[in-house]
């Protein structure tokens, strides 16, 4: 896939487009960028866990992870469900996936640096 091309000729609504493009795109990357957010994306991908489940495996208080989860929920890149008292949680969609498949390989692949 090919970056977008910038030139002086480009029409008003196609400038706007990539404006609108990148206000999401900054949004995203913002919501990821905080570490407890982004491991709980990291144990998301594996299949939907409840809030104890991600508590358990982040060693983290159950108020600090539920703040993570409502910024990731706010920014629609996770979706709860209520099961009884017990409330999990899963991807919304595949964006998180992608973004975390680059992250390893340019961070945590073996043998990278």
């Amino acid at each position: 896939m090919a970056l977008p091309k910038f030139s002086a000729d480009m029409a008003p609504k196609e400038l706007d487009d990539m404006v609108d493009n990148a206000t999401k795109a900054s949004n995203f990357l913002k919501a990821i960028s905080h570490e407890g957010r982004l491991m709980i994306l990291c144990h998301l991908v594996t299949g939907e866990k409840s809030v104890t489940e991600l508590e358990d495996l982040l060693a983290a208080r159950q108020a600090a992870v539920s703040q993570q989860l409502s910024r990731l929920r706010l920014e629609g890149l996770v979706v709860p469900r209520r099961d009884g008292k017990a409330i999990y949680y899963r991807l919304a969609d595949d964006r998180p996936r992608r973004i975390l498949e680059v992250v390893y390989d340019l961070f945590c692949a073996e043998g990278k640096t």
